[in-house]
């Protein structure tokens, strides 16, 4: 069932879904954000200058949205899978996907979740 829906993911750069979608796979996923603050979400978003979205026909499962100026440094701020989407491969092809859209010559920052430690370090990425 799993690997079916994978087969379905689409992958969709610099669209911003809408702020109740965001907000559901906010809460889904776990990741803190502040999700009664529509206003706040909004605003994320729209200074945000790259997003990308992962669809599950026309459910958002997962995103990854940063900050960057595509030549040296990219803060990716967000990447969240939905819950029952987790570990089926979509938030390191959204972390492929991001690196891909900086270049190779920009450098990768983000701050990890606690719960999220353990993650990082298997789809190659460092501690520092």
């Amino acid at each position: 069932m799993i690997k079916e829906r994978l087969m379905e993911i689409k992958y969709k750069f610099n669209l911003t879904p809408t702020k109740p979608s965001i907000i559901d796979l906010y809460i889904s996923s776990g990741l803190n954000r502040p999700t009664k603050d529509q206003k706040r979400i909004s605003q994320m978003y729209s200074n945000s200058n790259l997003v990308i979205g992962a669809w599950h026909k026309e459910r958002l499962v997962g995103i990854s949205r940063s900050l960057t100026d595509f030549c040296h440094c990219c803060y990716l701020s967000d990447l969240t899978v939905r819950e029952e989407y987790k570990r089926s491969g979509i938030g390191k092809k959204l972390i492929e996907l991001t690196k891909e859209k900086v270049g190779l010559s920009c450098m990768l920052v983000l701050l990890s979740a606690p719960a999220a430690m353990q993650y990082y370090p298997k789809i190659g990425l460092e501690k520092v």
